[in-house]
């Protein structure tokens, strides 16, 4: 997956300044958000599931991504393109399914309440995706959520019930793609993910005039850009990025931004489905879906998403490399979550019950884990004078302290009675997914 805090550009004789703004505490703080892409894409709800023998140059004709359908429905003979026509007939485009989607069960104090109860303490939902659908009631087109299709503003609902729930608000904005505002061909390369994209300022003033519309109406504690900005919009005008970051921060003091915009400023790291070897200096995120789309895609399978368990681990795994999991919720097209989606966030949501103060509030400790022989591997984080040992396989039957904790007496979360040996995992937690030992730093 590509990485977006090297990527900045043109260069400017009279450079713009950007803000200098660190990453807040509160968000190094909160651990896990959750991503919530749910738009037009809903409504054929469709993907390929396995890529992996397709040639490289075929590669977008067979987009994982559920979320991409407005773009691989338009690549001639993909996979996608012959279902469209197969399901909806010839001369149906994307855009005509506007009218399809049907949200009126929606709930959206359910819905976060779901996200809230397994732990999350942000969320982040797609206000306008790369198909330039906008999910608020925007001024700027009536290609919108509340003009077409569902006839309700999502983005306030949302927004509302993430307050109310006392989750921090983030909002998602493709900057630099817009497939309904462009005539450029379908994208089917890296190359062309870059190339066909309006760069030009009067698209840049219709970006800018979007993403003030968001945060004059939710003062969003984060702004969650993706595939950079256009470029006509990254100079010292009053609507170019430098001046937009400026105006965010005086109405949100507290707010963060990500890294992909494409300029010589970013406040935490994106990996998106990547896996990361070690500690990073900096905050960080990683992001993906349960499954292999962020986007609800009806044809994946419960084997093609992630269990309980395994979201617990790539959590810890995340956490103790100094990292944020945002973590994507794909609804189905009438908002509700998935079966295989839920039942995984209630497993996540029982352990975080009992081991969250491992979780939220930590640091890194001096490094990321330790495998030692005979005894489970173990992740660290750090916080309030106590290392937690992360037991990722408690099945083992034990753990081995370090040479820095040694003689320290470890306390498991979640055990009923302090045990005999207290580097024995209590036969209470070797069926968890991660058992956590507290050990005084």
């Amino acid at each position: 997956m590509l990485n977006f805090e090297h990527r900045t550009g043109p260069v400017f004789a009279d450079p713009p300044v950007y803000p200098a703004r660190a990453v807040p505490e509160w968000y190094r703080d909160a651990k896990l958000g959750f991503f919530v892409h749910w738009g037009l894409y809903t409504v054929p709800a469709w993907a390929v599931t396995d890529a992996e023998f397709v040639p490289t140059e075929d590669a977008y004709a067979h987009h994982l991504y559920a979320e991409w359908y407005g773009n691989t429905v338009r690549i001639p003979s993909s996979p996608t393109r012959l279902r469209h026509e197969e399901t909806y007939g010839v001369g149906v485009s994307y855009e005509d399914l506007a009218e399809r989607w049907d949200a009126g069960a929606f709930d959206a104090d359910a819905f976060v309440a779901t996200l809230a109860a397994a732990g999350g303490r942000y969320l982040v939902p797609t206000t306008k995706h790369h198909d330039g659908f906008c999910l608020w009631d925007t001024a700027t087109t009536s290609f919108n959520a509340v003009r077409r299709g569902p006839g309700r503003d999502l983005v306030a609902e949302l927004h509302g019930a993430a307050r109310d729930a006392g989750l921090r608000y983030g909002v998602y904005f493709s900057g630099a793609l817009d497939w309904h505002v462009g005539d450029f061909p379908p994208i089917e390369s890296d190359t062309d993910l870059f190339r066909f994209r309006r760069n030009d300022p009067r698209f840049a003033r219709y970006a800018a005039a979007q993403l003030e519309e968001l945060v004059d109406r939710f003062q969003p504690d984060i702004l969650w850009n993706d595939i950079e900005w256009p470029d006509g919009g990254k100079d010292r005008s009053p609507f170019a990025l430098a001046a937009l970051f400026e105006r965010y921060f005086s109405r949100v003091p507290d707010g963060v931004v990500n890294d992909r915009w494409g300029v010589p400023y970013h406040g935490f790291l994106t990996r998106e489905y990547s896996f990361v070897e070690d500690v990073l200096p900096q905050p960080w995120e990683a992001t993906r879906g349960l499954g292999r789309s962020f986007g609800y895609n009806q044809a994946e399978s419960e084997t093609e998403s992630l269990s309980g368990a395994e979201l617990v681990r790539l959590l810890v795994d995340v956490v103790s490399k100094n990292g944020n999991l945002l973590l994507n919720v794909g609804p189905t097209m009438d908002g509700g979550i998935p079966d295989v989606q839920r039942a995984a966030l209630g497993v996540l949501g029982d352990w975080m019950r009992v081991n969250g103060t491992a979780i939220h509030g930590t640091r890194p400790w001096i490094r990321c884990g330790d495998r030692a022989p005979g005894s489970s591997p173990v992740a660290y984080t750090a916080g309030d004078g106590v290392v937690h040992v992360h037991a990722l396989d408690p099945s083992a039957g034990r753990i081995a302290l370090p040479d820095e904790l040694a003689g320290r007496t470890p306390r498991w979360l979640g055990a009923e009675a302090d045990a005999v040996d207290p580097l024995a995992v209590p036969d209470g937690l070797r069926g968890a997914p991660v058992a956590v030992a507290a050990v005084a730093g």
